[in-house]
């Protein structure tokens, strides 16, 4: 079902691939730069060159031949653009976006998205934000967008790190501080351990010896201490888990594959990818223009990150045949992204190539970076807390009988940081500053939140049930242009981030529609008019741009309160 402005972009395409003798899903239209040229734009650059004609004389020949229903068509320069018919316009749209599905896909594609994967016994610190919020929010696009989406927290819970906390643990671990703070014990017990391994040789031997120990499948006391604290670190997270509103399908740590390792090291054989280097195991990757080659077994006979991360693949692909596995990593990882794709290239799987490597960018405060090694560590749930926090402070300055401030802080205190996050390009090491953050003016998530309630406010004060579109005369709205170009677009929006895998565009697209429904009820009046048909189509505006906002921040993953 074509929603929004869709239904006209499909009629513009086939009437253009008519007249040019092109298939219609060839033809690409594109937004003007300038919204008074119209909703749509077609550049004539390509197939004016391909042809040896003028692209401005092309564009000028094309308006003047084209004739389609309630478009009207104009040549800028090398440009072709597109005006839909004020009350074409309207009608379409609203009809649109007062229904439930405005924006759905039925795309049918089973798709993996493995997301935050925090490290077992340390806390989740805010280096941790952008891959929850990033991965949950394009999940829950695909999901919206119709794909099988499938949740994956692939959490670290394994390797030689391990082994260095189980040896702290033997020298300074105490249950009662373990009891009182896990993680903050645990966290402890990891720096101490860095501070002291150059001056104490013996603690390197004890932490190798302890993931052996680990790595043997036996049952020991090494096994039991890892499960005590994988059990802590779970409870957690999952705290942080629900004020994000991220839910995963499938937990499952590095260590879940622990009996598929050697199989998967004696595929790679078989496959005869695998080379020994210096009492290692590796894989050249020379051949696929990377120099560094994929470490899979040590010396010391242990496996690596490349080795778990490989035979989880190999396990997904057995258990889901996917069409995509997103991995929503920082860039700092793309080097083992490439060699882990390539590795499986090598090995002639004919999937690696739906395996995609998501990088973003860094959290960056003035304070500098943080270590988890040196202690230097912003735990996501004190940013949260704080956040709260702050906007407690301006929910009773801005509305100090409200009935349930705290209720609606953490909505507006979480709302906030997860909207700064992700109305950043993914790509961009964002800089967090809480004054902006929490703003409710400008490009802000308290700013929509706001705007939501507004909207939420006019339909309660109209004292009725929001007039359906079978009960508004919509050509009432055709002098509501920019609004309804902001509610037409939202659909685009989504399938647009989907595909670049870029939830900034869906923020983008709701702060415009903010902009326009702010200058909406601004500039007219909704309720206690003359003209009643006036007023309903006005609420008919105001209850799609309420769902609009609704649907998208639902997206983001930002609440959204009905009153603030």
């Amino acid at each position: 079902m074509l929603h929004g402005l869709d239904a006209f972009a499909e009629r513009i395409a086939a009437a253009l691939a008519a007249a040019l003798d092109l298939p219609a899903d060839v033809v690409r239209l594109e937004r003007p730069r300038h919204d008074e040229h119209g909703e749509f734009a077609y550049p004539c650059f390509r197939i004016a060159k391909e042809r040896g004609v003028n692209p401005a004389q092309m564009a000028q020949d094309l308006a003047a031949g084209l004739d389609i229903d309630g478009v009207g068509a104009a040549a800028v320069g090398p440009f072709l653009n597109f005006t839909i018919a004020g009350t074409d316009l309207a009608a379409a749209v609203l009809a649109a976006s007062l229904s439930d599905s405005f924006g759905r896909g039925s795309d049918g594609r089973t798709t993996l998205v493995e997301y935050s994967s925090p490290n077992i016994a340390k806390p989740m610190h805010i280096g941790h934000l952008r891959t929850t919020v990033i991965g949950a929010a394009l999940a829950r696009m695909y999901d919206f967008l119709g794909h099988r989406v499938v949740r994956i927290n692939h959490i670290g819970d394994w390797g030689s790190q391990f082994g260095k906390l189980l040896a702290a643990w033997a020298r300074w671990g105490d249950d009662d501080a373990l009891k009182a703070d896990p993680i903050g014990h645990l966290l402890k017990l990891y720096v101490q351990f860095h501070a002291e391994e150059e001056q104490d040789t013996g603690l390197k031997d004890e932490a190798k010896a302890a993931f052996r120990a680990l790595e043997s499948g036996q049952e020991c006391p090494e096994r039991a201490l890892w499960r005590r604290f994988t059990e802590l670190s779970l409870g957690d997270f999952e705290t942080i888990y629900q004020r994000l509103g991220a839910h995963f399908d499938l937990v499952r740590g590095e260590s879940w594959y622990e009996d598929q390792l050697e199989g998967l090291v004696q595929w790679l054989d078989e496959c005869g990818v695998l080379e020994e280097s210096d009492g290692a195991q590796v894989v050249d990757l020379s051949s696929e223009g990377i120099k560094t080659p994929c470490l899979v077994r040590t010396g010391h006979g242990t496996t690596l990150y490349a080795t778990r991360d490989l035979a989880a693949a190999r396990s997904r692909w057995q258990e889901f045949a996917f069409d995509h596995c997103l991995y929503v990593v920082g860039a700092e990882q793309t080097l083992h992204f490439q060699q882990f794709r390539m590795v499986l290239k090598r090995c002639g799987s004919d999937w690696w190539d739906r395996i995609e490597h998501i990088p973003f960018g860094l959290v960056r405060f003035a304070e500098g970076k943080l270590s988890t090694r040196a202690g230097r560590v912003l735990r996501l749930q004190e940013v949260l807390d704080r956040a709260v926090e702050l906007a407690r402070e301006i929910v009773e300055e801005k509305n100090p009988e409200h009935a349930d401030k705290q209720r609606v802080a953490e909505q507006v205190g979480i709302g906030a940081v997860v909207f700064h996050d992700l109305k950043h390009q993914r790509q961009k090491d964002v800089l967090f500053d809480w004054k902006e953050v929490l703003s409710f003016e400008g490009d802000t998530g308290p700013y929509l939140q706001y705007t939501h309630a507004r909207c939420c406010s006019i339909l309660r004060k109209s004292g009725r049930p929001a007039p359906s579109f079978d009960e508004v005369d919509s050509a009432l709205l055709q002098d509501s242009r920019e609004l309804l170009v902001a509610l037409g677009r939202f659909p685009a929006a989504v399938r647009e981030a989907g595909d670049k895998r870029e939830p900034m565009l869906v923020a983008q697209a709701l702060l415009r529609l903010g902009a326009s429904a702010n200058a909406f009820y601004r500039e007219r009046r909704v309720l206690g008019g003359d003209d009643p048909a006036l007023e309903n189509a006005r609420l008919a505006a105001i209850d799609a741009v309420r769902r609009t906002l609704a649907s998208g921040l639902g997206l983001l993953g930002v609440p959204t309160p009905e009153e603030m």
